[in-house]
């Protein structure tokens, strides 16, 4: 197998978002926005995608870590003959017009000793490198542009030599410079005093965001750049939350499950506003659940499992064969064909986040009137759907069956629909809606239980196990006592963890057995243990389990089981929320003293 690894960092402003290597290499950026085509791919493929690079002349080591609680990279640079540092970020600041997050990529260089000497490589291939990229000297600019196919541009500001530049001349640092990738042509004169303003005030940003932070009496560090992450992968236009950043990066090097990431499933963005508002960063849950609302706006709307980041409801799939792939990993995929499928357990994943919601902003949510039509139109579609068949929450391709993970988010959804009628006073529908949660239940109880496994199965009839199954007690359907929960947990373990490790399922699909663990399933196993009683071995699995992320502490979606190699889309949104509730329940949700002050001060603020 080729050594790969997805040691990179993410920068990102809440519009677009780029991979910095830990060479100090951009290797992944699109403009102007998270899904457009690439402008940097040099991950997908080395020769054709793209970057822009720094090549020291005399390097002896490179370090690379965030500015503490910012998504500010700082990559360090020493050489023989000097010692500097790169500074990317994408800004992103308050002005008055509300936020301001350009489509640009800046990169500040600072010389801190000597007058060390580099090359840069600039590579700019516009519209995934489908047709070549032409470069253009202007006064104030360089221009990337396209001649063939769909056009695009990009333009380079700097206060390098721009023959240097294209040249890859050797340039010596004695002092500060930057490099500015911009969509838009800029209409003020850019300059190195302007672009460090643009580097202080967005860090001030990150700094007042992760200020907002609850903090835990564990694991801070862990949870705060995980937020910082989920938050990166959020879409400021649209209230929308990307699933990952990144297409096509291989479950399996050298297979072909490659799927592109860079859209809002309902599951994922549910699932990741529900731990950001536990956090304290509840905007983005209101963005999100606008986003839903804008996307339903009929009362006969089909809820798809999927969108895009600016709510299109057709996500056609196609492949650029042109591109060797990540690790040689064919085909690359843009668009994903799996918004056609049917899901039922987005029904309670969605219902859960409102209810959140509800239940700590009823009072003041400006749209409840818009929420609560969703809702009642979410138990319509559960109340036709519950008993269907469905692809279930691993998108299986081929098959439809009756997932017990999906029958029991059909329950929750019921559920969460009756607290909300209470939480609003909406008796007509507490009892009619309470009949058909014990229905839901009262089947999942009889047709969902393996006597042969002792424990709740994949899907209704199977003696099939499912790492979903899992979280069975998150969602409330059982307590963590409750003896057939305890077994299911053992059941699970013994037949899915496999070198630390777990497997989602181990029963053939449609591409064979996975050969990666879903690093959030781990995560699921970690917790159960910890709430069954299983405390030593929980933390002992947790604290391993963190040893494997990357040298900034971003995890991807999958591991592989022997390497511990990272796999999949990067950053997966999944992994990292996964990692916070975790973080949280370890530290049993024990807050810092600290925090509990803030806690009042905002509680005597808001009151």
């Amino acid at each position: 197998m080729e050594n790969l690894n997805l040691n990179y960092g993410i920068i990102g402003n809440c519009r677009s978002a780029a991979l910095v290597s830990e060479n100090g290499s951009v290797d992944w950026l699109c403009l102007p926005k998270f899904d457009a085509p690439s402008v940097f791919a040099k991950l997908l493929d080395k020769e054709k995608g793209g970057s822009v690079s720094i090549e020291p002349e005399k390097l002896l080591s490179i370090n690379q870590e965030y500015i503490e609680r910012t998504n500010l990279l700082c990559t360090k640079f020493v050489c023989e003959d000097g010692v500097f540092e790169v500074i990317d970020f994408m800004p992103r600041y308050k002005n008055d017009d509300g936020y301001y997050s350009p489509s640009d990529l800046v990169r500040v260089f600072n010389c801190i000793s000597g007058a060390p000497t580099f090359k840069i490589t600039y590579d700019p291939k516009l519209e995934y490198g489908v047709h070549e990229t032409f470069i253009s000297e202007n006064k104030k600019y360089i221009k990337a542009f396209t001649k063939r196919g769909s056009y695009d541009s990009l333009y380079l500001y700097t206060d390098f030599d721009f023959k240097d530049v294209l040249n890859k001349e050797v340039i010596t640092l004695t002092d500060s410079k930057y490099m500015l990738v911009s969509y838009n042509q800029k209409l003020l004169n850019q300059d190195i005093q302007r672009v460090k303003l643009k580097m202080e005030r967005t860090k001030v940003y990150w700094l007042n965001w992760s200020e907002k932070t609850t903090t835990f009496s564990n694991y801070n560090n862990e949870i705060n750049r995980s937020a910082l992450t989920l938050k990166l992968l959020s879409y400021d236009k649209s209230g929308a939350v990307l699933a990952a950043l990144t297409t096509s990066l291989p479950e399996t090097v050298g297979e072909v499950r490659n799927w592109d990431y860079r859209f809002c499933w309902i599951r994922d963005g549910s699932m990741v506003v529900k731990i950001l508002t536990q956090l304290g960063h509840s905007t983005v849950a209101q963005n999100y659940l606008r986003f839903i609302v804008n996307i339903l706006p009929e009362k006969d709307e089909k809820m798809q499992i999927m969108y895009g980041i600016s709510g299109e409801k057709r996500l056609s799939e196609y492949e650029l064969p042109h591109l060797a792939g990540y690790g040689n990993s064919k085909p690359v995929r843009v668009g994903n064909a799996a918004y056609k499928q049917k899901q039922n357990d987005i029904y309670g994943i969605l219902m859960d986040a409102i209810y959140q919601h509800f239940s700590l902003f009823s009072a003041s949510l400006s749209y409840s009137e818009d929420l609560w039509t969703v809702v009642r139109n979410v138990v319509k579609m559960v109340e036709k759907n519950w008993q269907k068949p469905d692809k279930g929450i691993w998108e299986i391709r081929n098959e439809s069956k009756h997932f017990t993970f999906s029958k029991v988010l059909c329950w929750v959804a019921i559920d969460r629909a009756r607290k909300i009628a209470v939480l609003l006073k909406q008796d007509d529908y507490i009892k009619k809606w309470k009949k058909l949660e014990d229905k839901i239940r009262a089947e999942i109880e009889l047709k969902a239980w393996s006597e042969t496994k002792q424990s709740y199965s994949q899907a209704y009839g199977s003696d099939d196990l499912d790492a979903s199954v899992l979280l069975l007690e998150s969602y409330g359907f059982v307590k963590a006592k409750d003896e057939r929960y305890k077994s299911t947990v053992y059941a699970i373990q013994k037949e899915l963890e496999h070198n630390g490790l777990m497997y989602r399922y181990i029963n053939q699909d449609d591409f064979g057995l996975p050969k990666s663990s879903f690093t959030i399933c781990t995560f699921w196993l970690i917790n159960a243990l910890y709430k069954i009683g299983e405390k030593e071995a929980a933390i002992e699995r947790f604290e391993q389990l963190l040893t494997y992320n990357n040298h900034l502490g971003l995890f991807s979606e999958d591991l592989d089981f022997e390497t511990k190699q990272q796999l999949g889309n990067f950053p997966q949104a999944y992994s990292h929320l996964a990692l916070i509730e975790t973080a949280i329940n370890i530290s049993e949700g024990e807050i810092t003293k600290e925090e509990k002050i803030m806690d009042a001060l905002r509680y005597e603020t808001f009151h």
